[in-house]
This record gives C-alpha cells, structure tokens and sequence, in this order.
C-alpha cells in the first residue's frame, strides 16, 4: 500500500500527504528526510495531524527534520529499555515466550515449573530415540500412542528433532546474552542427553554410517498416503 501511495503520488495524484503522526510515516529519520525531498520533487507536501509539521516552507521543512530527529531517539530509546528489561527479566531466568516449551509450564511470576506428566513425555521422547535412532520412527509412536505436542498437534520428525536439541531439559538456560544453568529446571540427565546427541550427530562424524532403513509400517502408511493423494488428484482431474 506505501508503494501504492508513492506511484500515486509521483503521478501527480494528489497535493498533499496526510499522516497521523511521523512514526507512522517512517522508521528511520534518513528514510524520513530522503522522502520528504522526493516529494518535494513531485510537488506533495506532508502533513501529521499530531504534529506541527508543513513540509511547504523552508521552517517547516526544519521542524520536520527535528522531530524526525526526535521521533529516530525516542524508539532507539524504547528499544533500549525493552532490551534491558528482557536482560533483567533473562538474569532471573524466567521465560521470555508466552508458551512453556514441552515438559513446563509458566508460573505467574514468569519462570518456568516442571510439569510431571509433560516432563514424563520428554523422557519417554528420548529414551524411544536412543533405541530407535530415528527421528520419524519416534513421531509414529507417540501418535500411535495417542500423544499430541505442547500445541495439540500429531507429533513429525521436526517436532521430535526440537525436542531432542533443547538443552533447557538439562537446565541450560540460554535467553539473549545471558547463558546460565538453572537445576530446578533440569528433566533429564546430563549422561541421556549427551547419548542423544551423540546418536543424532552419527552421520555428520562419521561418514560410513548409513541412515537406518525404513521401518515396514512407516512404509505402508507412505504408500497409502501416496494412494490416497493421487486417487483425489485423479479423480479432480475427471470431474473437471
């Protein structure tokens, strides 16, 4: 829609651009000044509702760039302080994310508690992986086994692979710059973790490994999918 206005206004659509305020206009007090010169070019001038800003004078066009100044502070200043207090919140060690990860849950003063029978699910999810050795082999059984994600959804290898990577199972805590280790925190043993790892990180160390071969039932249920999708698309293709 900006790229709109600008071809409209370059074609000499209108005389004069109103905003609300000059925030709204730009992010950048150099992306501000450059515009307001090229519609000068193109004969528009610019005009905040809020603000004391008549881009048609030579006073105008310096008020203008003071409170584009001004306006440039004031968020580098809000971003300051919104990075400091991630930072303080972070040296507390609460959770920055509105949903807990798999395993806990968010207390009311924003750190994290473990919550037994999702913390059960992690442990399960990473004893299964170091006997099956394969992330889409884990997926199948927790949904054979009728688990579902933090988030109410069927369990896939991406979502298996999230789980095993997260070192906040072992109370590593890492939010921003600050890295601390926080025991109340921790669900599995160093020694489970650094096994899982070890087993993800096989092919990438030693190049004669070979992935595991597809289990039989992940291969019927790949063909029936495979079915399933070219009979609809085939049959799409008759009615059309």
């Amino acid at each position: 829609m900006f790229q709109q206005m600008l071809s409209k206004a370059e074609a000499g659509l209108f005389d004069v651009l109103v905003f609300w305020k000059l925030d709204r206009f730009s992010r950048s007090i150099m992306h501000a000044v450059n515009l307001e010169k090229q519609f000068r070019e193109w004969d528009v001038a610019l005009y905040s509702a809020t603000e004391q800003i008549d881009t048609t004078t030579p006073a105008g066009r310096f008020n203008f760039r003071n409170i584009a100044n001004a306006a440039e502070f004031e968020r580098d200043m809000i971003k300051q302080r919104t990075q400091m207090g991630h930072a303080a919140r972070a040296l507390e060690h609460k959770w920055p994310n509105k949903t807990a990860p798999l395993g806990y849950v968010k207390t009311d003063n924003g750190k994290l508690s473990v919550h037994p029978k999702e913390a059960a699910l992690v442990r399960h999810i990473f004893s299964e992986y170091t006997e099956q050795r394969s992330m889409p082999s884990v997926a199948e059984i927790l949904n054979n086994e009728q688990w579902s994600t933090k988030q109410g959804n069927n369990w896939t290898a991406d979502a298996v692979g999230k789980i095993l990577r997260n070192q906040i199972y072992i109370g590593e805590y890492s939010v921003g710059e600050i890295e601390s280790t926080v025991k109340e925190y921790q669900i599995l043993s160093q020694k489970l973790f650094d096994e899982v790892t070890e087993i993800r990180m096989r092919f990438k160390k030693d190049t004669q490994s070979t992935r595991p071969a597809m289990g039989k039932e992940r291969k019927k249920q790949r063909v029936k999918d495979v079915t399933s999708q070219y009979s609809d698309f085939y049959e799409s293709s008759i009615s059309e």
